[in-house]
């Protein structure tokens, strides 16, 4: 059985950074994409980003391209997230998930595992 375990969340003031950090542990881990995703509070899940495990390619949420970057080592079976220029309305709980789907990258019921989640929190 895959874990994921999310680290890396926080409080922050608006323009700061954060590093999210996403280790998987269990079986033989080779997902098609690992994502990331957020929820606010009273608000479905929102796609974030993604990267295609082996291939590396990214995929971003318009709301977070150019301040996002997601990146994985495949060595270290770990996905991260690099969040800049942060705004209060990144606050949200951030997810980490995995999918051996070869498609729909950016949706919530295509991916199989899901971490338990790391609260980020943006003041003004």
């Amino acid at each position: 059985q895959v874990q994921l375990v999310e680290t890396g969340g926080g409080l922050v003031q608006a323009g700061d950074s954060l590093r999210l950090s996403c280790a998987a542990s269990g079986r033989t881990f080779n997902p098609y994409y690992m994502g990331w995703f957020r929820r606010a509070p009273g608000k479905e899940p929102d796609f974030v980003a993604a990267v295609h495990y082996s291939g590396g390619i990214a995929y971003y949420a318009d709301s977070v391209k150019g301040r996002f970057t997601i990146s994985r080592d495949t060595a270290k079976k770990g996905v991260y997230l690099q969040m800049n220029s942060l705004k209060p309305e990144d606050t949200a709980t951030y997810y980490c998930a995995a999918t051996y789907r070869a498609n729909r990258w950016d949706q919530v019921d295509a991916y199989n595992f899901w971490g338990q989640g790391t609260q980020v929190t943006v003041s003004s």
